[in-house]
């Protein structure tokens, strides 16, 4: 290539002109391209670019409508929009210069900023690029700053499990697995908020205290935790079943208000707890009196208030004999009169 200036002519080597701008094509007077550098050329793939004319090659998006090479070579100076006409439309920029009056033009060209992440879909090195381009460098920052936003996305994941798992301790009894009071409380505010029916029933276990003195804390412990696998078997999926006290639980029944409903889940509860459970060789007898508040039989229903209520329940069971049900405001505990029960 021949460069002229004001006073000489320097001679460049095509190898020289790869090396300076090695994402460029030369392109003669008919708008024929001569030759692509191999940036350009690794840069089209399986494009063909040699020998073909530049608009069946790329598609001027700015300015539009570049037909011929005397039409490109008027924008000489002039940023240009363009993109490969065949397989993933890579969008570059480009600038168009005249070799001469009969030498045709050169189209140095780079990538556009949406491309960079994944260079344009090649196997593109630093190679391919002038030593001077900024392009290089904008790449290292770009893979920096993927670095930076993964890592950030990893710790706030973990912080999100951090804060998911102590917001699940908060409102879990550690012994059981099961809600605690404040999770009953969140629950009940949350039907009561929402007008949404529900039973609220109160359950106490008797003879527990016997279990705990004849076979110790560990077997009470124990037979808690098989308590706590009985009242989720006895209950559906949207219950919500809590422990509030050393062995006392509450299930919230949700949309369920039918008396008999109700007492046939608590009588399917009764009898659950009533079967034997085995702790190291022993078999420990408890049973369960049941108290339940239903929530329609209140103008607003209220926490303390139902509670208070099924608690009343609850001890017209112990009274009536234990292993029964009872519901606030009826005459009559429900239920059958327990087993003798030994520890």
């Amino acid at each position: 290539m021949t460069s002229t200036g004001r006073d000489e002519t320097v001679e460049l080597s095509s190898r020289v002109i790869d090396t300076m701008l090695p994402m460029h094509l030369r392109f003669d007077e008919t708008g024929k391209i001569r030759h692509a550098a191999p940036g350009l050329v690794r840069l089209a793939g399986e494009r063909k670019l040699v020998s073909r004319d530049l608009r069946a090659c790329f598609e001027f998006t700015r300015p539009r409508g570049i037909g011929e090479a005397r039409e490109l070579l008027s924008m000489t100076g002039r940023r240009l929009k363009l993109r490969f006409r065949e397989g993933r439309s890579v969008r570059m920029r480009g600038l168009a210069l005249p070799m001469g009056s009969k030498d045709g033009g050169i189209l140095s060209l780079a990538l556009d900023l949406g491309e960079l992440r994944d260079l344009g879909g090649a196997p593109l090195t630093s190679a391919d690029f002038s030593q001077t381009d900024m392009t290089v460098d904008m790449l290292y920052l770009i893979e920096a700053n993927s670095a930076v936003m993964a890592e950030s996305r990893r710790l706030i994941a973990r912080l999100d499990g951090a804060k998911t798992e102590a917001e699940a301790q908060a409102f879990t009894d550690t012994l059981t697995g099961l809600n605690n009071r404040r999770a009953l409380e969140r629950v009940t505010n949350r039907l009561v908020a929402g007008n949404e029916p529900f039973a609220l029933s109160n359950i106490d276990l008797d003879y527990f205290k016997a279990v705990n003195d004849t076979h110790g804390h560990a077997a009470g412990d124990h037979v808690l935790q098989a308590v706590a696998a009985t009242l989720r078997a006895a209950t559906r999926a949207t219950d919500t079943v809590a422990r509030v006290g050393g062995d006392e639980f509450v299930l919230i029944l949700h949309g369920m208000v039918d008396p008999d409903l109700i007492d046939e889940t608590a009588r399917r509860i009764i009898a659950g707890i009533e079967r034997p459970f085995f702790f190291a060789g022993q078999t420990c007898h408890i049973s369960a009196s049941v108290g339940t508040a239903i929530s329609t039989r209140y103008e607003r229903p209220d926490l303390d208030r139902m509670m208070a209520d099924a608690d009343e329940a609850l001890y017209a069971s112990k009274w009536a004999g234990r292993a029964r049900h009872s519901i606030a405001g009826e005459a009559h505990p429900l239920g059958r009169t327990a087993h003798p029960a030994t520890s």
